[in-house]
């Protein structure tokens, strides 16, 4: 079998959308959006649409903030504001005029933001008064303890994300969006027994403890739509001090009670190399929550630097592959795998803020063949 017959460059219907192929790029944190927290065109217009250049792909946004209250980092962009929303649109029309499609990421930050971020100067917010160890990766301070979250705030929270999903996709133009419930953020950080120590209905038991994640989801399920919504968990991520008693319990649990009718579910592997103290995890795997999703699946982590894997689990599941490292370096990234072409090296000082450099300066690789 040749790269390019390998059913990773088979087309799938995922939701609403065709897609032509099953290369996912990830959601990039990048730090470029202006001091309004608003995307900046040109620029970022070039990122997207440069990597939106093979017809029919799929482009997930880096985390978006739902509020100024959740505590938005500097550079991260958000969806609440009128100027916000008409940046996006214009990077969405262009994706579009590309033919492919886009997802925008809705976060939520929790602990790990910081009340300097917050209007107010109010401090952030968590399930349990457990800041994250050390010092800040947004500022040289350290990590500050956060508010727990009252119970009756909590619907809030669930309105708040479902306000942002349909602002996403009516006004826009976005074809989804992906809750982004991992990584150490707040839906996370109520899932893990290391963060969440509450005995209310928001605690303790893992029933409780996904309690949260659930809510929100089908609030902008039921918002946009299920075939518009999607969700991002990480069982084995340890970012942000992330860790949980029983991870296949807790989210085979998150898994099988979710709607099954989202367009797709977005899993990180054991695989994932950042954050994580435990390196090149072969024992755990995603296969036991693959068996209880219905829908579309997604995988992430490792395929940066092990490509090879993207084709071996897409002709062995199905899964639609998220790839992110190797997306930054590569805008051509689809036509690399399918071509068996060389990658791109990753530059990972511009990974987070800077301007064009290590943005989108990155060659596609028939240029680089027609200056040879």
């Amino acid at each position: 079998m040749t790269v390019s017959s390998s059913k990773l460059f088979e087309p799938v219907k995922v939701g609403r959308m065709e897609l032509q192929h099953r290369v996912v790029m990830a959601p990039l944190t990048r730090n470029r959006s202006d001091e309004d927290h608003a995307v900046t065109p040109p620029m970022m217009k070039e990122y997207y649409t440069q990597r939106a250049h093979v017809k029919g792909s799929l482009i997930i946004t880096e985390a978006t903030a739902i509020t100024a209250e959740s505590g938005p980092f500097a550079g991260c962009p958000g969806i609440y504001t009128d100027k916000q929303v008409a940046a996006w649109k214009e990077i969405v029309d262009a994706v579009h005029a590309k033919g492919s499609y886009m997802y925008l990421q809705i976060w939520h930050p929790g602990r790990a933001s910081l009340k300097q971020l917050i209007p107010g100067n109010k401090p952030a917010v968590g399930p349990s008064p457990i800041a994250i160890e050390g010092r800040s990766l947004l500022v040289d301070t350290p990590n500050e303890v956060p508010r727990p979250l009252e119970v009756d705030e909590m619907p809030g929270i669930a309105r708040d994300f479902a306000i942002a999903a349909k602002r996403a996709v009516e006004e826009a133009g976005f074809d989804g969006v992906e809750i982004h419930g991992g990584n150490g953020y707040l839906l996370d950080q109520f899932i893990n027994t290391s963060s969440n120590k509450r005995t209310d209905e928001y605690g303790g038991s893992i029933e409780n403890r996904a309690r949260l994640c659930l809510e929100v989801t089908k609030a902008v399920a039921d918002a946009i739509g299920s075939d518009r919504t999607a969700l991002r968990l990480t069982p084995w991520s340890e970012f942000q001090d992330m860790e949980d008693e029983t991870p296949y319990d807790t989210w085979g649990y998150i898994v099988s009670h979710l709607p099954q009718d989202l367009a797709y579910l977005h899993m990180l592997g054991p695989r994932d190399d950042f954050g994580r103290k435990t390196q090149n995890d072969t024992v755990n795997t995603l296969d036991p929550f693959r068996k209880l999703w219905k829908s579309t699946f997604m995988a992430s982590g490792g395929f940066s630097t092990k490509p090879e894997t993207a084709k071996e689990l897409s002709d062995e599941t199905g899964d639609l592959v998220a790839i992110g490292r190797a997306y930054i370096a590569n805008p051509d990234l689809v036509l690399r795998l399918k071509n068996g072409w060389p990658l791109n090296k990753y530059h990972r000082p511009s990974f987070y803020g800077g301007d064009e450099r290590g943005y989108i300066d990155y060659p596609f690789y028939q240029d680089e063949q027609s200056k040879e």
